[in-house]
């Protein structure tokens, strides 16, 4: 996610400036070709083309705003993650203790209970956020160099799983390490947990029944994300998109011949040329702009920085549970201020 307020001019400009060029390079050829052999055939009425122009404008509108829809779905179900964070870790907070039960604890060991529980679900954020980022055959978007150099601070090994350690008894990292979904299988670890301090007495049944509530709907909140990130946009929706828009950008240059005759002035063709790049410019950005929307885990500069959120969390459950020697927030890195 680019945390600033908007990219400059120059910004979008880099980003985009390969197709620039090799627009204003491939609408010179048609342009030259008519200046310098008279083949008036070149020369296309430029209504048709505006049609076309027209007909892509509300295909991009459409695919952008799905696009977004998107984006936004995944944001709105990271939200629900920090809520149900929130509440599960007072729950764990408030509710474990010697109320109910015959065998009484320490203090210290009911402490102890809160913090398993507790870093466990860190675990499974970490688990999550890992797991979204695997990249898929439909996304084409490379990871962004910001996100590479994050990645290489957070996780030194050549796992990112092998983080989870930290917060991981022995058994329980290798426990998941066998599995395929490792973060639904950290979530069953916490019902076990649940459950077995149901049995002890340490949680009553209606505060038990509360918590497994919440493990239902982070279960819920996962399958969300996972159905974002294993079902891409419809493929046939935007390949037909992309050569829409190719389709018209190769006929713009031949529009603009018939435009620019109308002057009158010979020389005048040749500012069919950049006028010709900027409309295909401007077309090819917002296709580019919905491509890299419609899949919000990919670890692009567009992502949903689900990173980020993860360790907000952490540092926020574990304040609850007055820790200390905390990680530090992650902060926007780059020259684009970039959050993951």
């Amino acid at each position: 996610m680019i945390a600033k307020k908007r990219l400059s001019f120059l910004q979008t400009l880099k980003w985009s400036r390969r197709y620039l060029l090799l627009f204003l390079v491939l609408d010179a050829i048609p342009i030259a070709t008519y200046h310098f052999t008279g083949l008036e055939w070149i020369s296309i009425s430029w209504q048709p083309i505006s049609l076309i122009g027209i007909a892509v404008s509300f295909y991009l509108g459409f695919k952008n705003n799905a696009s977004y829809d998107r984006l936004w779905e995944a944001r709105k179900v990271w939200g629900a993650i920090v809520n149900t964070s929130r509440s599960l870790t007072v729950m764990t907070r408030d509710f474990i203790s010697n109320k109910y039960t015959d065998t009484e604890l320490t203090e210290q060991e009911l402490i102890k209970i809160r913090k398993v529980i507790v870093h466990r679900h860190v675990a499974w954020l970490r688990a999550l956020a890992i797991q979204l980022r695997t990249k898929k055959d439909w996304e084409d978007n490379e990871p962004s160099e910001e996100y590479n150099e994050l990645e290489s601070k957070m996780h030194q090994e050549n796992s990112p799983f092998i983080s989870l350690k930290e917060y991981l008894t022995q058994s329980e990292f290798d426990y998941i390490t066998t599995k395929g979904n490792k973060a639904s299988h950290i979530l069953s670890l916490q019902s076990k947990h649940l459950k077995s301090l149901q049995e002890k007495g340490l949680l009553d049944n209606y505060r038990y029944v509360a918590a497994q509530d919440l493990i239902t709907d982070l279960y819920t909140q996962q399958g969300k994300c996972e159905r974002i990130k294993n079902f891409p946009f419809p493929r046939q929706y935007s390949s037909a998109y992309y050569y829409f828009v190719i389709i018209f950008i190769i006929l713009v240059p031949f529009g603009m011949i018939d435009s620019f005759l109308s002057t009158k002035a010979d020389d005048l063709i040749w500012f069919a040329v950049p006028f010709s790049a900027i409309v295909s410019w401007i077309f090819w950005t917002m296709e580019k702009i919905g491509e890299n929307s419609e899949n919000p885990f990919t670890g692009s500069i567009n992502d949903v920085p689900i990173s980020s959120l993860a360790r907000s969390i952490e540092i926020d459950i574990r304040q609850m549970l007055d820790e200390e020697n905390l990680p530090n927030q992650i902060e926007p890195i780059g020259e684009r201020k970039v959050l993951f």
